[in-house]
C-alpha cells in the first residue's frame, strides 16, 4: 500500500527515502505523499533517509528481490550488489527455472525440475458429520510455509546459499515470540511479519498452507469475506450469530474481526495476524495484552468485553493460557522457572511456544530445569533445538561441553552455529577429535553468517564477542571499531570495547569511549551508564559511580541487575537505607531474581534485621532449593531450618 523512491549512492547503497507515496486507493485515504516518520528525523540518527536503517541493499532487497548477491566489501565499504530480477519473480519461490525450460523444449511434465511446487496434491473436506474440513490426504511437508517464511517472518540471515525448498533455519534465524516483538499471548506487537503468529495456530497444525487461503500469482484471497473462511468451517455453524454474537453483515460478524485482529505498520499498511486466535478478553485485565473486542468497542469501560464473553460461554472458565506463563518468564516471578519446564515440555502446544519457554528459563537451574533442555536439544522440531541450545549457553562451560557437541552436526546451520557458539571458549583438545573437527567447521559457518551481514554493527558485535571467548583481544578490539565505523550511533559496540580495555588493564581508553557514547547516546542510555559507573568504582569515585549507577537502575528498570548493583554500592557507602530502598522496588517488579533476593537478604542481615534477612533467604530458596549456597544462607540465618534440613515453620 505505500511506494518509496531509492536514491542511488556513489557507493552502491540505495537509501530509501523517508517520504512515501500511499497507493492505496483516495476512498481510503490514499493517492496522497505521506512521511514515514510523524517526527523530523536528522542526519546522523540511523532512521534518517541516509543512515544504515534505510540502505536498502541491508534492509530491503532479499524480499523485495530475486536470487539477490549483496555484495557487500568491507574494506571498501561499498556494495556491488546484484539480482536476478529487482521484483519478487518465479524464480524468487519456485527455484532456477531451467529445468522447466527444457521442459518446454522437450514435452513433459511441467512441474519438472521446480524446487518448490506450489500447494501439494489433495483437498480439504468437511465431513457429514463435522463443522471443520480434513484434508485428504494428510499435507506431508512444510516446505511451502517454509519457502514463504524466507521473506514472511522476522528473521536474520545467515547464508545467501539459499537452496530452494530447504528449511528455514538452514539459512535464516526466525525470532521467537520475544518480548518487544510479541505481546505475551503470541499476538503481534513489532513488525514480526506472519510467520511466527501462523506457527501458533491450530490452522497450522492441523496442515493448512499459505496457498490454501493465499493465491500467490495473482495476490488476491482465495475468496472474499467469510467465504475464505467458509472453505473449512461450515457456515451453518460458524458465520452464525449463535457462534459470532453480532447482527449479520455487521464488521463484528467478520471473521476476520475476532480472529485476525490487524495492526498498522509503515503509517497506512494494515497487517492481520495469523495466529488466528480466539480473543480473550480476561488475559487483558490481568496482562495487558490486547483484544479484538476492545479493539472494536474502545468506548466501554474496562472488563466488560471478559464479562461480556464468559456470558456467551455461559458462565464456563476460560482454558488456561500459555500467556500466563511466558509472562510470568519475562517478570521472572516465583515459580516461573518451573511453569516455563512444564509449558518446553507439553507437546500439544505450538513448538515456537515451546521454544519461546525454554529460551526464557532463567539461572538458577533446577534439575527438572536441566533435564528439560537436555530432553530439548535432541527434539525434531528444530525451533526448539535452537532454544535449548541457547538456553544451554548461559551454563557454566562444563555442562556445555558435556551436552552440545553432538548438535555441532545438526543438519540445519541456525542450531550448528549457536551450538559453535556457547563452546567457543572450549579449547579443542579438551574434546574427541570428531568433535573439534565439528566444531572448527561449525565455528566457520558462524563466521561466515557474520560476514554475510558484516554492512551491520550487530555482525562485527557478534564476531568481536567470538574473539573475546577464544582469547584473541587485538581482534575483538578490530570487530567493535569496525561496528562503531559502520555505526558510531551502537551503543553496545562501546561498551563491549570499554570492556575489553579493562579487560587490559586500559581504563584511560573505556573512559573516553564510554565519554563518546553518552555523547552519541544521549541522557537514555543505561548500559553506558553502568559500564561507566563501573569503571569509577574501580577508580574509587564513589560519588560519581553511585550517581552512574543511579542512572543505569533508572533509566532501565527491567534489567534487575543494574538496581542489584547499584543497591550494593550504595550500602558499601554506608547508605544502607537506600539501599535496601532500590532493592525492594526492583523486587516488586521482579521478585522471583535470585540477585535482588540474595542482596536484600545479606544486607538486612549485616543490618540486623534477621527477620527481614530471613524472609528473603526463604524466598531465595524455594526459587533455587538445590542451591548449597542458599540454603547454607537460610541455616545462617536460622539454625533450626539447618538442623531440620529446612523444614522449620516460619
Amino acid at each position: 500500500p505505500l511506494q518509496q523512491y531509492l536514491i542511488a549512492f556513489p557507493d552502491g547503497r540505495l537509501q530509501a527515502l523517508g517520504i512515501a507515496w500511499d497507493a492505496r486507493p483516495a476512498a481510503a485515504g490514499g493517492q496522497r505523499w505521506f512521511s514515514l516518520y510523524p517526527q523530523r528525523v536528522e542526519p546522523g540518527d540511523p532512521l534518517h533517509w541516509t543512515g544504515i536503517a534505510q540502505t536498502w541493499n541491508r534492509m530491503c532487497a532479499e524480499c523485495h528481490s530475486t536470487q539477490l548477491r549483496k555484495g557487500y566489501d568491507v574494506a571498501a565499504d561499498r556494495y556491488e550488489t546484484r539480482w536476478e530480477a529487482l521484483d519478487v519473480s518465479c524464480e524468487a519461490c519456485h527455484g532456477p527455472g531451467s529445468a522447466h525450460v527444457a521442459w518446454a523444449d522437450q514435452g513433459g511434465d511441467p512441474d519438472a525440475g521446480l524446487a518448490v511446487k506450489l500447494g501439494e496434491a489433495g483437498a480439504w473436506q468437511i465431513p457429514a458429520a463435522a463443522d471443520t474440513a480434513r484434508r485428504t490426504p494428510t499435507r506431508a511437508t512444510r516446505t511451502e510455509v517454509e519457502t514463504c517464511a524466507r521473506c514472511h517472518a522476522r528473521r536474520a540471515l545467515l547464508s545467501e546459499d539459499y537452496v530452494h525448498g530447504s528449511p528455514l533455519l538452514d539459512t535464516h534465524r526466525p525470532a521467537l515470540l520475544e518480548e518487544g516483538l510479541y505481546h505475551a499471548d503470541g499476538q503481534i506487537l513489532d513488525e514480526v511479519y506472519v510467520y511466527g503468529s501462523f506457527l501458533q495456530s491450530r490452522m497450522y497444525a492441523a496442515g493448512v498452507s499459505c496457498s490454501d487461503c493465499h493465491e500467490p500469482h495473482a495476490l488476491t484471497l482465495r475468496a472474499e469475506g467469510n467465504a475464505l473462511c467458509g472453505q473449512c468451517h461450515r457456515a451453518e455453524r460458524y458465520d452464525a450469530a449463535a457462534h459470532h454474537h453480532h447482527a449479520a453483515e455487521s464488521a463484528g460478524a467478520r471473521c476476520v474481526a475476532c480472529h485476525m485482529p490487524a495492526r498498522v505498520y509503515m503509517g497506512v499498511d494494515a497487517r492481520r495476524d495469523h495466529g488466528f486466535r480466539v480473543p480473550r478478553p480476561d488475559l487483558s485485565s490481568v496482562l495487558g495484552t490486547p483484544n479484538a473486542c476492545d479493539g472494536c468497542h474502545a468506548d466501554r469501560s474496562g472488563g466488560w468485553a471478559a464479562v461480556t464473553v464468559s456470558e456467551w460461554r455461559g458462565g464456563r472458565a476460560p482454558a488456561p493460557h500459555f500467556a500466563e506463563v511466558l509472562h510470568a518468564g519475562r517478570r521472572g516471578l516465583p515459580g516461573a522457572n518451573a511453569a516455563l519446564v512444564s509449558l518446553g515440555e507439553n507437546p500439544e502446544v505450538p513448538a515456537i511456544v515451546r521454544a519461546t519457554a525454554l529460551a526464557l528459563l532463567a539461572p538458577p537451574m533446577t534439575s527438572a530445569a536441566l533435564d528439560a533442555l537436555r530432553s530439548a536439544l535432541r527434539d525434531s522440531d528444530p525451533l526448539v533445538r535452537l532454544a535449548a541450545v541457547e538456553a544451554v549457553e548461559a551454563l557454566p562451560l562444563e555442562a556445555r561441553a558435556q551436552w552440545l557437541p553432538p548438535l555441532l552436526g545438526d543438519p540445519l546451520r541456525g542450531v550448528r552455529i549457536a551450538a559453535a557458539r556457547a563452546l567457543a571458549a572450549l579449547p579443542a583438545e579438551r574434546l574427541e577429535p570428531g568433535d573439534a573437527r565439528a566444531l572448527a567447521a561449525a565455528l566457520a559457518e558462524y563466521r561466515d553468517a557474520q560476514r554475510t551481514n558484516a554492512d551491520g554493527p550487530e555482525a562485527h558485535l557478534s564476531l568481536g564477542a567470538l574473539h573475546t571467548a577464544q582469547g584473541d583481544l587485538d581482534a575483538a578490539r578490530a570487530a567493535y571499531e569496525q561496528a562503531l565505523r559502520l555505526d558510531p550511533s551502537f551503543l553496545p559496540s562501546y561498551v563491549n570495547l570499554a570492556d575489553l580495555h579493562r579487560m587490559a588493564g586500559r581504563d584511560e581508553l573505556a573512559e573516553q569511549l564510554l565519554w563518546r557514547a553518552l555523547d552519541v547516546g544521549g541522557p537514555e542510555t543505561p548500559d553506558v551508564h553502568h559500564a561507566f559507573g563501573l569503571l569509577r568504582v574501580r577508580q574509587e569515585r564513589f560519588d560519581e559511580a553511585l550517581e552512574l549507577l543511579r542512572l543505569a537502575a533508572e533509566g532501565n528498570p527491567r534489567r534487575a541487575r543494574y538496581a542489584y548493583v547499584y543497591g550494593v554500592a550504595l550500602h558499601s557507602q554506608g547508605r544502607t537505607q537506600q539501599a535496601l530502598e532500590v532493592l525492594e522496588r526492583a523486587h516488586a517488579r521482579r521478585p522471583g531474581d535470585p540477585e535482588l533476593l540474595l542482596g536484600l537478604a545479606t544486607i538486612r542481615r549485616d543490618a540486623g534485621d534477621r527477620a527481614g534477612a530471613l524472609r528473603h533467604a526463604r524466598a531465595l530458596l524455594e526459587l533455587a532449593p538445590e542451591d548449597p549456597a542458599a540454603r547454607a544462607l537460610v541455616g545462617e540465618l536460622d539454625p533450626r531450618e539447618e538442623s531440620a534440613g529446612g523444614s522449620a515453620a516460619p
